[in-house]
């Protein structure tokens, strides 16, 4: 059965998001700003229907999705391109394939103990970052 990621998570630390960032091609000044802050992730989880906010002091974002229905994604606010993306349960972990501009784009969220997972990826640069509930 796949895990129930549901709660108010937020950012404990952050492996190589400088680096991401970078592969993304985002600016100087955004990526300096964006390295300091400490994002809060809420996700609302019903059955296979996913709504997850991103909240920080410099932007925040909204997705939302149903597992294994591809949808059009804006990331307006992050790096402001649209992709195709496709989420699905890899046993316990919720992965997203992001199809577009940048090549091997997407991100992995998975529960160990009592931490909530995430890596982001996008050409051959992974971000791994760990969440607390809140």
């Amino acid at each position: 059965m796949p895990a129930d990621l549901s709660g108010t998570w937020n950012l404990l630390c952050s492996d190589n998001f400088e680096g991401y960032m970078l592969a993304l091609g985002i600016d100087f000044a955004t990526r300096k700003i964006a390295k300091m802050l400490k994002p809060q992730k809420v996700i609302e989880q019903n059955g296979d229907s996913f709504t997850i906010h991103t909240y920080s002091s410099l932007r925040n974002y909204l997705v939302k999705f149903k597992v294994g229905e591809e949808f059009d994604e804006d990331n307006k606010g992050l790096d402001n391109r649209k992709c195709k993306s496709l989420v699905i349960w890899d046993n316990d972990r919720l992965t997203c394939v992001q199809k577009g501009e940048k090549q091997n784009r997407g991100w992995t969220h998975w529960i160990e103990g009592d931490k909530l997972h995430l890596e982001m990826f996008c050409e051959g640069q992974v971000c791994k970052q760990t969440f607390q509930r809140a």
